[in-house]
């Protein structure tokens, strides 16, 4: 007499066969020896063996669940990679922050009004030229052209000086001009202690920027305020001095060159000097 299986293991293996119809595994404990009529024999035994099987079970296997991914920490997240913009080339670069820091001294200037300079002025005379030039020629203040176009030696002393300049090889664009006071005197007149005093430190940061291999001082103001000295300038116009680690030069100003002619022997002289000192090719001497 076949032993009766009771409600819940019944439930069991109902549940257990729809499971494994459910994966397409048809009579998964039979062993299938022969074929033919051996199936049917095979069929019934695995009936009966089922009920003790799935009884020996605690609980029915779980249905088959694609396994959860690991646990794996985030990669870092790399820095950008910042690919910089076609620019100038190196020397280029470097002049460009020359330029910036020239023009921080600009800024710092500003609309000037520490000293009484500013009260006749139209416009302040900063500098021109290649903010990198091996030459750097400092001096007096800005007369009436400059103060009117903002420029320094732009009248016609200034057009005596772009004609030394061409003289000695050279253009305009390859030097740096600058004066020592930014303001132009009233009727030109020679700039007072304290509006040196006041102005001056202005130049100083601008020549430290340019780092020049020479500086020529055009007049006794300009040379007196660079080397602090009461001397005048006829006791070492011509002479080579040092200057923060720099060669200087000091020689007479064009507005000077303007009233005695004769002069510009001498000044040539000194640019001469100056030339062989920058390795310019001096002018052939003319035979006799």
């Amino acid at each position: 007499m076949a032993e009766r299986i009771s409600p819940s293991l019944q439930q069991k293996i109902e549940d257990r066969l729809r499971y494994y119809e459910d994966l397409g595994i048809r009579l998964f404990y039979m062993d299938r020896v022969g074929s033919g009529n051996g199936t049917a024999v095979e069929e019934a035994r695995v009936a009966e063996a089922l009920p003790q099987r799935v009884a020996e079970e605690t609980v029915l296997p779980k249905p088959m669940q694609k396994p959860a991914p690991a646990k794996t920490a985030p990669l870092p997240t790399a820095a950008p990679i910042v690919v910089p913009p076609a620019g100038p080339s190196l020397f280029e670069a470097v002049d460009k922050i020359t330029d910036d820091t020239l023009l921080k001294i600009r800024e710092d200037i500003g609309d000037c009004t520490r000293c009484k300079l500013h009260k006749g002025r139209n416009k302040l005379v900063f500098g021109d030229g290649n903010p990198k030039a091996q030459l750097v020629f400092v001096g007096e203040g800005p007369g009436a052209d400059e103060d009117m176009q903002g420029l320094p030696f732009v009248g016609r002393a200034g057009k005596l000086l772009t004609q030394m300049i061409e003289a000695m090889g050279l253009q305009r664009r390859d030097v740096y001009i600058c004066n020592v006071v930014k303001c132009r005197p009233p009727e030109n007149r020679t700039p007072e202690p304290d509006e040196v005093a006041t102005c001056s430190p202005f130049l100083l940061r601008q020549v430290d920027v340019i780092q020049p291999k020479v500086i020529v001082c055009l007049g006794a103001v300009a040379a007196k305020t660079l080397l602090n000295t009461t001397r005048g300038i006829s006791q070492f116009r011509g002479e080579w001095l040092e200057w923060r680690g720099r060669k200087l030069m000091a020689t007479y100003h064009p507005a000077y060159l303007l009233r005695n002619p004769p002069a510009k022997a001498d000044v040539w002289k000194d640019l001469q000097k100056v030339m062989a000192e920058l390795g310019l090719a001096l002018p052939k001497k003319s035979k006799s």
